[in-house]
């Protein structure tokens, strides 16, 4: 089975050199492109966090890769395609919508870090947490002529644990798309594949990320403000706040673990001992643990102490246009 993959991510990187090493499948090309590149809702460009060099891997394989800096209707990328005479392509952590044309050349699948239809669209993951959802999952499935709408190859889940953040998530994940791949693959190959269509009425469609979304709004309640904290910790790049003109990255938080005495309106600081507070919507208040004051790591009682020397009551600014 010849394959063109495409993709740019750490993620599609382990999946595509999983694929080399099975005999289903034969690379016969590979497309990727830069760590920032312009795209359709950001065209002064998207620095891709989760970047991986394809190229480079592509060249220690012997296998013919092609950065794209021209969009995916460039009739010479098609062209560099239809050279290779793909049976069907792969695609793992891509952006970018795969035409029409291409998917008349071949079958396009690839692999949605949702239970689709549900969390259709961008950043699932982030979103799902966010939302404090319980359970997420994987999809392998075939692309439309929608966003995530085509039949579905097959699924695996996963609980959200109170104690995940993005990373632990993003790994278990993967995981499961990997065991996708050794289950499925060779399924398409001999064309014993079963595709199910997706329920429409089920779908849920959600917007892509930008850093900018990750300013936090402290008059959501705890459980948010942690859920919306822990989706956005490393890799990516962060929810903060601002005070005065410095911009405060809050890299973890805990939800106390006992009544706490303080009285914080929200985005209110405090602090009891040497834990460090800060009031949230429905007179909830939420432990700080790891920050960056622009840039910078500072242990967050050292800092919070640092403020204190001057006196005064210090409350993050924040909107309530958090998304």
């Amino acid at each position: 089975m010849k394959i063109v993959f495409v993709g740019a991510s750490k993620f599609g990187l382990r999946c595509l050199d999983l694929m080399v090493n099975m005999p289903a499948c034969s690379i016969v090309g590979a497309i990727t492109v830069p760590q920032k590149f312009p795209i359709s809702y950001r065209p002064q460009g998207v620095t891709n966090v989760l970047y991986a060099d394809v190229k480079s891997y592509c060249k220690t394989q012997d296998i013919d890769c092609l950065v794209m800096n021209k969009g995916m209707k460039d009739p010479m990328l098609f062209k560099w395609v239809n050279d290779r005479v793909p049976d069907l392509f792969i695609v793992v952590g891509w952006y970018h919508m795969i035409p029409a044309s291409w998917r008349k050349r071949a079958p396009v699948y690839g692999l949605h870090a949702s239970l689709l239809p549900d969390y259709s669209g961008g950043a699932p993951l982030v979103w799902a947490m966010i939302n404090g959802e319980p359970r997420t999952g994987i999809t392998f499935f075939q692309f439309s002529a929608g966003v995530d709408n085509g039949p579905i190859v097959g699924q695996l889940a996963t609980d959200i644990h109170p104690q995940d953040t993005i990373a632990t998530l993003y790994d278990r994940i993967e995981g499961l798309g990997f065991e996708l791949l050794r289950v499925y693959l060779p399924k398409l190959a001999d064309g014993s594949v079963e595709l199910i269509s997706q329920d429409d009425s089920k779908r849920r469609l959600f917007p892509q990320r930008s850093p900018e979304d990750g300013k936090i709004d402290w008059s959501q309640l705890a459980q948010h403000t942690h859920n919306f904290i822990r989706a956005q910790t490393k890799p990516y790049p962060g929810a903060f706040t601002l005070l005065g003109e410095d911009k405060i990255t809050v890299w973890a938080s805990r939800l106390t673990d006992r009544v706490c005495d303080l009285l914080l309106s929200p985005g209110e600081l405090g602090a009891t001992g040497d834990r460090v507070f800060v009031g949230c919507g429905g007179g909830t208040v939420i432990e700080i643990t790891h920050i960056e004051k622009n840039g910078i790591e500072v242990p967050v009682h050292v800092w919070y102490c640092g403020l204190k020397k001057s006196g005064g009551v210090y409350v993050f600014q924040y909107s309530t246009a958090q998304r």
